[in-house]
């Protein structure tokens, strides 16, 4: 009877203490398993009863477990997860709360539905490769959320993936994949999961990040293309590098067109007239405000040059704060004076 018993709570279906006694909660727990197995549930323990309880590795146990089960499997399930970097409590053999919320924030991380039932699937992934734990302190960062990007977020979506925590590619771009691993990662590690990585998240991350990230734009929902962003520096590597060519307009109808298949003809201080009103609309931002936006058309009535007082001036926007595109790459557009007439207009 303590044979059966233990071989129950192996294989993850409590009997209750294993007293040898075969009283109502084994015999619950034998139609339990019987039924789990596809078996009459008679919870008569004869040879195919049997054939499949000595079939379970003891101690090592793989079947489906969720909240309310007990005995060894949970204790390995709850060993695995504390391995994987994912806190389930007391590893007691208790499949409580604590345990379903770290088994969650385990099966989101890795990809999987997020049902807090720990089946084959999440078996496979809990008994694949351990990621490396981060250590408890030692790290440091710029605050970062949703809608930030640069550096320090590629430094943290580097980090996240290491640890077994999916942000998705490393691209800079701190968006709805970044965030979700972002709030799995901060609820494996006890941490309040709303998505932003301050002081806490960083300390538990455990690595030291330097530089500012881009601002995401706090004006009216204001949104940029970096599509067009991109359109745009490769037109102006082309065309001129970082020496102005005296055709800024030029540069950006070909990125225009590139990105939307339209040309917008007209010098730079026509274009803000000729953008198609279906594709683009004027706001109103600051320079150092656009600057931040990845892909706004800027476009100025006159500039200081004998060329830019006839014809004005037109770039689109990198979204780093600083630089532009035109016909060449304005490293420092925020610092360029004697400009007059300054627009704006942003993709619809």
């Amino acid at each position: 009877m303590k044979a059966l018993q233990q071989a129950l709570a192996n294989a993850g279906f409590s009997p209750g203490a294993l007293d040898g006694q075969f009283g109502p909660k084994t015999a619950a727990a034998v139609k339990a398993f019987q039924s789990a197995k596809g078996l009459v549930a008679d919870g008569i323990v004869g040879p195919k009863t049997w054939a499949r309880l000595t079939a379970a590795p003891a101690g090592g146990a793989t079947p489906t477990l969720k909240q309310g089960a007990t005995g060894a499997s949970v204790t390995n399930l709850q060993k695995r997860l504390a391995q994987h970097g994912f806190n389930p409590g007391a590893a007691d053999g208790q499949f409580g709360p604590k345990t379903t919320a770290a088994v969650k924030a385990f099966q989101r991380a890795k990809g999987l539905v997020a049902d807090g039932v720990v089946g084959p699937k999440t078996w496979s992934k809990l008994n694949g490769a351990t990621a490396p734990s981060a250590p408890a302190t030692g790290g440091s960062g710029p605050t970062l959320k949703q809608g930030h990007s640069g550096a320090p977020v590629t430094a943290l979506q580097n980090r996240l993936n290491q640890l077994g925590f999916n942000a998705g590619a490393a691209d800079g771009q701190f968006g709805p994949k970044t965030t979700a691993a972002v709030k799995a990662f901060q609820s494996a590690k006890g941490l309040v999961a709303d998505g932003v990585v301050g002081p806490k998240t960083w300390n538990k991350l455990g690595i030291t990040v330097s530089g500012t990230p881009t601002t995401p734009p706090s004006s009216g929902g204001v949104r940029g293309n970096s599509a067009l962003a991109n359109n745009a520096r490769s037109v102006a590597l082309s065309m001129g590098g970082y020496s102005s060519q005296g055709l800024c307009a030029t540069g950006v109808s070909r990125a225009i067109q590139n990105t939307y298949g339209i040309k917008v003809w007209g010098n730079g201080n026509d274009i803000d007239n000729n953008l198609p009103r279906d594709k683009f609309k004027q706001v109103n931002l600051s320079l150092a405000e656009a600057l931040k936006i990845p892909g706004l058309v800027l476009t100025w009535e006159k500039t200081s040059t004998r060329l830019g007082s006839i014809y004005g001036h037109t770039a689109i926007t990198s979204g780093d704060g600083r630089s532009s595109y035109s016909d060449f790459v304005e490293s420092n557009t925020l610092g360029a004076g004697g400009r007059s007439g300054f627009k704006v207009f942003m993709p619809i």
